[in-house]
């Protein structure tokens, strides 16, 4: 079974005829009937049954068909591929990235890539740090944005943003006027914590040193707890990133003291090779992130 096998079988099922599917493939009508024959002998199955010079597909012919579509859409697909990077250069763009910057600067970077590179595909991958490192190890991705640095072999880390945690209240919380907020303010409060052992959540806890807070929620996601805030179960410390640009109207956020570093890092493999396209959008991203600053 080859290709020209199948492609005449679907120009014959499209156009419905043997003829007709000849002259679109260029060729004669009994050499189109010599090709479905010996597709049918390959396959162990009538693909047509035949009456007085008509032809109609048999159920096996009309299933056959569809498995045979499929493959040639992925051919279509292939084809469209190879058209982007001949023309641009390349296809797409990987990124993996964690969902606190999925979930702020991220978008703002694709905008600004695509007022440059409209036609190269973006595809975001989005999982926890640890895995974005995987991923970028592995070159299942181009580039990742973390919010801690990972020690994965075959991964080249770098910073690229850092502020520090502010503390988001409901609007209508008894410290939501407060100009600034420590621990000894937040004792006894219903809080939302990061999950235990990540980084943030250790740098989070050893602030508050023995100061007790009513550990009510916890979760590995900063746009959750910002919701969660916004719904008035509790308070929390995040990256102040997140809480500026998912705009939830019943939160307030107020500086923190002392500082609590919120970092973000660059992931590249290590063995890919330097592409103009993925330096680009490092660039967007540092803007993306300035960009979240002016956007208070």
């Amino acid at each position: 079974m080859n290709f020209k096998q199948l492609e005449t079988f679907r120009a014959v099922m499209l156009t419905g005829s043997m003829t007709i599917a000849a002259r679109q493939l260029h060729t004669s009508q009994p050499n189109v009937t010599r090709i479905i024959g010996k597709l049918e002998e390959e396959a162990g199955f009538a693909l047509f049954d035949r009456f007085a010079g008509r032809i109609q597909p048999t159920k096996a012919g009309e299933a056959f068909f569809r498995e045979v579509e499929r493959s040639f859409i992925g051919l279509d697909s292939m084809a469209e591929s190879a058209r982007v990077i001949r023309d641009v250069g390349q296809g797409a763009l990987r990124v993996a990235a964690a969902a606190s910057i999925v979930m702020s600067a991220l978008p703002i970077a694709i905008r600004l890539f695509h007022a440059r590179h409209p036609r190269i595909r973006v595809i975001v991958d989005t999982g926890e740090s640890s895995v974005v490192a995987n991923w970028i190890a592995t070159q299942h991705s181009d580039i990742g944005f973390v919010a801690y640095m990972p020690d994965k072999p075959g991964v080249i880390t770098s910073l690229i943003h850092a502020e520090n945690a502010t503390c988001i209240v409901p609007s209508g919380h008894r410290l939501a006027g407060r100009s600034h907020l420590t621990p000894r303010d937040l004792e006894g409060e219903r809080f939302i914590s990061l999950p235990s052992g990540s980084a943030s959540r250790i740098a989070v806890d050893a602030a508050f040193g023995a100061i007790q807070r009513t550990m009510v929620l916890e979760t590995a996601y900063a746009v959750t707890i910002c919701r969660m805030v916004n719904e008035g179960l509790g308070i929390s410390l995040v990256n102040p990133i997140v809480s500026r640009t998912t705009k939830f109207p019943g939160i307030v956020s107020i500086p923190f003291k002392p500082d609590i570093p919120f970092k973000s890092y660059m992931l590249k493999p290590q063995l890919a090779q330097q592409d103009m396209h993925t330096d680009f959008f490092v660039d967007c991203m540092k803007e993306a992130f300035k960009a979240t600053l002016d956007d208070q």
